[in-house]
């Protein structure tokens, strides 16, 4: 499930992110929902969240449906 709608994503939902300064290089961040930042029910570059890990923010690239993957 990719993140561009803000529905599928949930408080603590597993996510993959891409933070700021990965853009470039589309390296993502793996770590659970704390808050969702944007308003909007969609966004093309995907909703942006903070994780709980480390309070990193970025954009959801990816909901991951397993914890195990």
């Amino acid at each position: 499930m990719d993140g561009k709608s803000r529905a599928n994503i949930k408080i603590d939902g597993l996510v993959d992110i891409v933070l700021k300064k990965d853009q470039r290089t589309n390296k993502l961040t793996r770590g659970h929902v704390k808050r969702i930042l944007t308003n909007s029910a969609q966004h093309p570059h995907g909703i942006k969240v903070m994780l709980k890990e480390g309070d990193q923010v970025g954009r959801v690239q990816k909901i991951v449906t397993d914890e195990t993957k």
